[in-house]
């Protein structure tokens, strides 16, 4: 009887690793086209649970979620789908979509060249698409300066030496993007409200006064923490403190 037990056991172990995280997408996506989303969620986060991830993943997610009209979490798995590949196009899209269900309206403050430039341009990429540039761009010079360092046209030579100089700039200003956008990632901290409802305290305790209300799906993010508390900030500026059971970080 212990054998007949013990290889069914075997049997079953054999048959869940035979479910391949390719295998489980196509499932994932069947379930998803044929209306299941509940089903088709759940087989995407068997997935995830694998320490698998990409934009493709979390961005299917978020569609099975916004199909379900939960607010929070197709807004949270859009967002993080855009922190692996912020040009994803779709992402934007449907992340604005998303956020029209969303009660709260925030008036973002007004930003600065500098900020503006951070936003469209170093955090346009990821940081790895900003280092993997600066390599190539560093080949690029190395092979043009050896082409011009064994040339003998005067001319020729005149448009190795700007090209590569050209290439040294591209190399250095990708390099300090890349070195940017890393930090800003790692210093960042994001989350989203997945409380329908929560009161704002204007210090980490239960008995404070409220500072203002927040719903779910409303992105804020995450100054400090103190216990079970987070200080958050809103994009108008606002700060207060939340119970941290209350969202979760992206």
């Amino acid at each position: 009887m212990k054998k007949l037990v013990l290889s069914i056991v075997v049997l079953f172990s054999v048959f869940s690793f035979a479910q391949t995280p390719e295998a489980l997408f196509a499932k994932a996506n069947n379930f998803y086209k044929n209306g299941n989303y509940s089903k088709a969620i759940d087989t995407y986060l068997s997935i995830e649970k694998q320490g698998l991830q990409s934009d493709v993943l979390y961005y299917n997610i978020g569609n099975s979620y916004y199909k379900l009209n939960k607010v929070a979490p197709s807004i949270y798995y859009y967002e993080k789908a855009l922190k692996i590949n912020p040009a994803n196009e779709d992402v934007i899209s449907n992340l604005a979509f998303a956020k029209r269900m969303t009660i709260d309206v925030i008036e973002e403050l007004p930003k600065t060249f500098l900020q503006r430039f951070t936003a469209n341009v170093i955090q346009k990429y990821t940081f790895d698409t900003w280092a993997i540039i600066a390599v190539s761009t560093s080949f690029l010079a190395a092979l043009l300066f050896l082409f011009y360092y064994f040339s003998s046209g005067t001319k020729i030579k005149l448009l190795l030496f700007n090209t590569s100089i050209l290439a040294l700039f591209i190399l250095a200003i990708s390099t300090f993007f890349a070195f940017k956008n890393y930090d800003i990632v790692k210093n960042t901290k994001m989350a989203i409200i997945f409380t329908d409802k929560v009161e704002v305290k204007n210090a980490p305790t239960t008995t404070s006064d409220d500072a203002f209300e927040l719903h779910e799906g409303t992105k804020v993010q995450i100054l400090d923490e103190l216990d079970n508390w987070k200080k958050i900030k809103l994009a108008d500026g606002k700060i207060g403190w939340i119970a941290k059971r209350n969202l979760k970080e992206i």
